[in-house]
């Protein structure tokens, strides 16, 4: 292998060390993103920047350094956090385990939370519910149903523990379904589960791997390629194709420059 090759190996791979340590010391996280597998935060069919969609990386902050915002306190006039968005919707999207187990974790965003109340009942951040034995709320977040709209109601959801109820933004698949089915009537059909089958339970802070920051689109997708999980299958055709864009620019872009940069040498001489 010539001296010059060699140069290039070491070049590419120092790009990728600083890449990936930058990153990780903005995010205190590593790794510092995660590549989206599932369609349930999308936003429409075909997905959009600004949201996070199958085949997008999103870097992840570290929970220690940024509280979680929830949903009902983006939407509270009054509250320190009113009009918090991300990633197209008021309140931030984390990741967590599920039930805090080794599977897949899940990247949702959060709703609301129950904070434990010393005189022994709940408090919510970001309503009225104060000391409450058991949580009843609608949230100000639209759903279809039957060809009309309602608003996302928690009915009588008497929490385990302390942690967040968290759903995905696809108004299709999880847009109404909370990933912990008992805050909603404990419908067998909805919610999550975790790897042993169980039901998913209000995320523990514990749980929570990171808070989604900002997103690359498209790029994740290469990595679905080559993955056995059925991530692949739902991405769409418009990141595939902007997916090829970007990587036909990448090989494009360094022969232009060296045209260029010859054409021009070729000038001055």
């Amino acid at each position: 292998m010539s001296n010059a090759i060699l140069r290039e190996a070491y070049l590419a791979l120092g790009l990728v060390v600083i890449l990936l340590g930058s990153m990780w010391l903005a995010t205190g996280s590593f790794p510092p993103m995660v590549v989206v597998e599932s369609g349930s935060m999308m936003h429409d069919e075909e997905g959009s920047v600004g949201t996070i969609d199958p085949g997008d990386l999103v870097l992840v902050m570290n929970p220690d350094r940024k509280d979680v915002i929830t949903f009902v306190e983006a939407t509270e006039e009054g509250n320190e956090n009113y009009g918090h968005e991300s990633h197209g919707m008021p309140g931030d999207v984390i990741v967590y385990k599920k039930n805090g187990g080794s599977d897949t974790p899940v990247i949702h965003r959060a709703l609301l939370k129950a904070v434990y109340n010393e005189s022994g009942g709940w408090d919510v951040p970001g309503t009225t519910l104060v000391n409450v034995n058991s949580v009843n709320w609608i949230l100000d977040y639209q759903c279809p149903y039957h060809g009309g709209f309602y608003n996302l109601e928690i009915t009588n959801w008497e929490p385990p523990h302390e942690g967040y109820l968290t759903t995905g933004d696809n108004e299709e698949t999880n847009g109404c379904k909370i990933d912990q089915r008992i805050a909603t009537g404990d419908d067998p059909r909805q919610g999550l589960r975790d790897e042993f089958g169980n039901p998913v339970t209000a995320v523990k802070d514990e749980w929570i791997v990171g808070i989604a920051s900002s997103e690359i689109p498209w790029i994740g997708a290469a990595k679905l390629i080559l993955s056995p999980d059925p991530g692949a299958s739902q991405v769409t055709q418009k990141t595939w194709t902007s997916l090829a864009f970007v990587v036909a620019a990448i090989f494009i872009a360094p022969l232009v420059a060296e045209y260029i940069f010859e054409h021009r040498s070729d000038e001055e001489e």
